[in-house]
């Protein structure tokens, strides 16, 4: 049985110049076709520079896409995978101080926190709001949204629309 098709995004949000051929060729290897990225200026950080991959593979590309890049010193990136029929989606982001983080997705992109990570949350924090609060902030991936938002914007030709930023 042929797993069903599925679709996402790799954003690079930063890479030194001289690591994107390798990113190119980590990336293909994980998508099984040689591929080649349109870079632009990453103008956050000086000499970096950024990416944006729609990609189509089988169910599971996600992961080996961000299995293929993790842990890569100075490289920031994050990849979505759609969810599709019978199969969650999925959001993987990696920062050089952080590492990487994985969230399941709903249909909507949604982060779906599985019901134990929350009670593990309730259970660690006990009557201590603040400390419930950081335990749920680490279940959403918040230090590594932090870290990866001035990266995200740092284009003026951005093509992604974040509805949070609408108001």
């Amino acid at each position: 049985m042929t797993a069903a098709p599925a679709r996402g995004v790799l954003y690079v949000h930063s890479s030194p110049k001289a690591l994107c051929p390798h990113v190119e060729w980590a990336a293909g290897g994980a998508l099984d076709r040689a591929v080649n990225f349109n870079w632009d200026v990453q103008p956050v950080l000086k000499g970096a520079m950024r990416a944006e991959y729609y990609w189509e593979g089988v169910q599971g590309t996600g992961a080996r896409l961000a299995s293929a890049l993790r842990g890569w010193e100075h490289l920031r990136f994050e990849v979505t995978e759609d969810p599709t029929p019978g199969s969650d989606g999925g959001r993987w982001l990696h920062t050089p101080d952080l590492g990487i983080f994985y969230a399941q997705t709903d249909t909507v992109g949604n982060l779906v926190i599985p019901e134990d990570r929350i009670r593990y949350a309730m259970e660690v924090a006990g009557s201590d709001a603040f400390e419930l609060h950081r335990e749920l902030r680490l279940a959403l991936g918040q230090a590594w949204d932090d870290e990866l938002e001035a990266f995200r914007h740092a284009s003026d030709d951005n093509q992604v629309v974040w509805l949070h930023k609408v108001g």
